[in-house]
């Protein structure tokens, strides 16, 4: 199996190399989807599929497209094939359902109103709504100290981290960065498994430590595992949801005036920031056998990046793809991923960036990009998103 850094390796286009495709790399990915829908990159040693459909096929294979890449795929679901993906799953899902995630509504809604509350009339977006929102909603999820929540967005901001160049040297310092990091948030979650085991609380890392299907319950590791992938991708997707929706109310103003007036749309305004700017823009996958995918021959064995962020705009399954339309439907963007490793914590995300933009509204209009200001684009490979986003807005008498 492949090293975690010649992973990383295969995320790496060139063509996304400059800040402006940082910023917007879909007026490339788009281009590469017309000129190499399906393309062997010989300097990275992969596959790029691009096309809507082509990247719906893999992803939802799992057979004849593993997940599994290196020791990752022995305990954490992202890189695990069935039949143990299910049966982790469903123990799982006993402990993160839909009711459970709707019951934190009002919480969700009192920590959005408090971080608008101490903003005066300017703020930054990720910094102080869009970063600190749903690293307290999972901390409070997971039964962490609110002292410890500081922790949590050092940790999460490192895991999405990609390196600083295409070296083997920048890729050997992020891999020993991650490595210390996943180090780290073992040590802290088996601590808080042990408080938990002697008094149990009312939080999701009780519930998983009680959970069975069939008389089995999840392993220490297992449970950690899950818990620092919430917190990687719970934290990093979301924050990006919400800062993607300031953007978009910004490049696009009318659009807070329409939510203003007609909140009930908010949700399938949602929808289109997940596909117009989705938080993840590619997904990694490990040819099982022999296959054809666009008139190519991949071997088993190969490495797979199948791009979302081309795919969600596919002009042969979205109208008009490269324009924001907030009452877009049907919308089957693939931005929570497919098939069996379709984002768990997707319904909390929906929630959270939901009552993110609600409860902005109400606070808040005449949202505005402070003019001159740089923002600086994520530094990663996978996701898509802002490390700043400045505004200026006027506030409401609620």
């Amino acid at each position: 199996m492949m090293k975690g850094s010649k992973f990383a390796n295969m995320l790496r286009m060139t063509e996304l190399e400059t800040p402006e495709s940082r910023l917007d790399p879909f007026g490339v990915l788009s281009q590469l989807r017309r000129e190499s829908p399906v393309r062997f990159d010989e300097n990275r040693n992969c596959w790029d599929v691009f096309p809507y459909e082509d990247v719906h096929r893999i992803l939802k294979d799992p057979k004849m497209f593993s997940s599994a890449r290196g020791a990752a795929a022995n305990q954490n679901l992202l890189f695990m094939d069935p039949p143990k993906h299910h049966q982790l799953r469903d123990l799982v899902n006993k402990a993160f359902t839909p009711r459970a995630i709707q019951e934190l509504a009002p919480r969700i809604r009192d920590i959005a109103e408090d971080l608008l509350s101490q903003a005066g009339a300017e703020m930054d977006v990720v910094h102080d709504f869009a970063a600190p929102l749903p690293v307290i909603v999972i901390s409070e999820l997971l039964g962490v100290p609110s002292s410890d929540r500081h922790h949590f967005k050092q940790w999460s901001d490192v895991l999405v981290e990609s390196a600083e160049d295409l070296s083997d040297e920048a890729f050997e310092q992020i891999m020993q960065k991650r490595m210390k990091t996943v180090g780290e948030l073992t040590d802290y979650f088996q601590g808080i498994l042990k408080e938990r085991a002697s008094e149990p609380k009312d939080d999701l890392v009780s519930a998983l430590m009680q959970a069975e299907i069939e008389g089995e319950k999840l392993s220490e590791q297992e449970i950690v595992n899950f818990c620092i992938l919430l917190l990687a991708a719970g934290n990093e997707t979301t924050t990006n949801l919400i800062t993607n929706s300031f953007r978009i109310l910004t490049e696009q103003p009318q659009l807070q005036v329409e939510l203003a007036q007609d909140p009930g749309v908010i949700p399938t305004f949602i929808e289109e920031v997940l596909r117009y700017y989705p938080p993840i823009v590619s997904i990694g996958r490990v040819a099982s056998e022999d296959v054809q995918i666009g008139g190519s021959l991949i071997r088993k064995g190969d490495q797979v990046i199948t791009w979302v962020g081309a795919a969600n705009r596919d002009e042969s399954k979205f109208t008009d793809p490269d324009a924001f339309h907030k009452l877009r439907k049907p919308n089957p963007h693939m931005s929570f991923g497919f098939g069996i490793h379709f984002c768990l914590g997707a319904p909390l995300a929906r929630l959270e960036g939901h009552i993110a933009i609600e409860t902005l509204l109400q606070f808040c209009h005449d949202i505005k990009l402070v003019p001159g200001r740089e923002i600086v684009p994520i530094q990663s490979s996978f996701v898509f998103g802002l490390k700043n986003y400045p505004v200026t807005f006027e506030s409401l008498t609620k």
